[in-house]
């Protein structure tokens, strides 16, 4: 069985994506994708390239923990990969803000495709935690 995890930022020009392998127990930054069309196609591409087991998504809400715009349009953009793959949400609260401060940090350049996919790092990690106890 696969031992690897796919995880999305999903943001409406960019989604990040982090990987994690099981037997490691760390997630790293993998890319960003430009929302252009063509995302589905392209995770579904990873997904099979990195021979993921499940897929997981970053789930957004307000800091009251309720439902928003964002997790509405996050909900629908992961219909089409349902059929496909085993998918999991993670609560993503403040992991941008988290993310960015992690780069600046480093004292390097960053991007915002950069954040993106730091952000999706962050919420792998936390789902590693929440849900293997690391």
């Amino acid at each position: 069985m696969a031992n690897r995890l796919l995880c999305l930022d999903v943001g409406e020009k960019r989604i990040g994506v982090a990987v994690a392998d099981l037997g490691v127990k760390i997630a790293i930054p993998l890319t960003t994708i430009e929302v252009d069309g063509t995302e589905i196609e392209q995770i579904l591409r990873l997904y099979g390239r990195e021979n993921a087991r499940t897929l997981v998504v970053g789930y957004p809400r307000n800091q009251q923990g309720e439902t928003t715009a964002q997790t509405v349009f996050v909900e629908e953009f992961v219909k089409p990969l349902e059929e496909y793959i085993n998918i999991e949400f993670q609560d993503e609260s403040l992991t941008s803000v988290q993310a960015e401060q992690r780069l600046k940090s480093r004292g390097q350049n960053y991007t915002k495709g950069d954040i993106d996919s730091e952000a999706a790092t962050i919420i792998l990690q936390d789902y590693m935690e929440t849900k293997y106890g690391y």
